[in-house]
């Protein structure tokens, strides 16, 4: 996770709370019942769980590191053996610290011959050190729910997706994109005894240098889809998610979307019907490559925008939630066959 695009007195303006919208008809009216959902695949969250707990388990997975790779390659063993079309999209780039890395981007495609498409994007690194953590600055940590949880997710709705026959497919194919490399930026009220040695003009960030990449060299080539998920913290216990600002402003219509049913799903508990201030994720670049992202990210109140394991040696096993994972992966399943 990264930094506020706005300052805090500025994002604090911006934290309305908005009226969720009724679910039934008013009392005497003759309003018509709503429609049933669709049929959708079950979510498992015991193997989400699984999932989260495999990649932390190969250590701290930072860029240039013997965990980074072998998570890696796990991922795309694990992406292929669910028969989806599987990309790899290496890069390289330079750290706010002047670290040079090697990155890889990681693309897996289910039924990759649909015209439609949706995006479920996550980042599967980890920051390099815990420079929010109060009582051990700059450990290693190890991005259970930071990264891994958003991973994970993905990970499942890939496995659910290729066991359902034609049948009881979705009308559109899936895209799950995980980016490298965002999680290695500067945050100024951290590291402020740190120089940041990049060139952060011209809408660039020391933030999301894999979406960066990717924005800039869409893979696949010329690559559309209706609309994409930023899955960013979406594993811990007492998961809030809500309306940020850019999701609002580039793709209202998948938020409701994916908000509404949500609630008919019984999750409104984690989906809040709150509008919250813009910050800077991987979504920002999905937007400027032309997919219309939303960003679903753990959030915590007003003056800490991040809950307190946010870039902590807190961010383990120990925090992850089987009840937040199932919130989360069953509204991104059934959204899927939401038309």
């Amino acid at each position: 996770m990264r930094s506020l695009r706005l300052p805090l007195a500025a994002l604090a303006g911006l934290l309305l709370l908005t009226a969720c919208p009724s679910k039934t008809p008013d009392a005497g009216t003759d309003a018509a019942p709503e429609a049933a959902l669709p049929k959708a695949p079950v979510f498992n969250a015991d193997s989400a769980y699984a999932f989260t707990a495999k990649q932390v388990a190969f250590g701290p997975r930072v860029p240039n590191t013997k965990a980074h790779i072998a998570c890696g390659d796990w991922l795309v063993a694990k992406l292929k053996s669910y028969k989806l079309k599987v990309l790899e999209q290496p890069f390289d780039a330079m750290t706010f610290d002047g670290t040079s890395i090697h990155g890889r981007n990681i693309i897996a495609q289910y039924q990759p011959q649909a015209a439609r498409r949706v995006a479920i994007f996550g980042h599967w690194d980890t920051r390099p050190f815990a420079d929010a953590d109060k009582v051990h600055k700059n450990a290693p940590m190890d991005g259970a729910s930071d990264g891994a949880s958003a991973v994970a997710v993905g990970l499942e709705m890939a496995r659910v997706l290729s066991q359902q026959p034609d049948s009881l497919a979705p009308a559109v194919g899936v895209d799950f994109i995980f980016f490298d490399a965002e999680d290695w930026g500067y945050e100024t009220t951290t590291q402020a005894d740190l120089k940041d040695q990049l060139d952060e003009t011209n809408g660039n960030s020391s933030w999301c240098l894999g979406s960066q990449y990717w924005a800039a060299h869409l893979l696949p080539a010329n690559y559309k889809a209706e609309y994409g998920v930023l899955l960013d913290m979406v594993g811990a216990k007492g998961g809030v998610f809500t309306r940020e600002g850019t999701s609002r402003e580039n793709a209202l219509g998948p938020l409701n979307k994916i908000w509404n049913t949500a609630a008919r799903l019984g999750y409104s508990d984690y989906f809040r019907y709150q509008d919250t201030g813009g910050i800077t994720d991987d979504h920002v670049y999905a937007n400027k490559a032309g997919v219309p992202t939303i960003d679903i990210y753990h959030y915590n109140n007003s003056v800490d925008i991040f809950p307190a394991y946010h870039h902590a040696t807190a961010d383990n096993m120990s925090i992850i939630d089987r009840k937040t994972l199932k919130a989360v992966g069953q509204t991104m399943l059934q959204t899927l066959y939401v038309d």
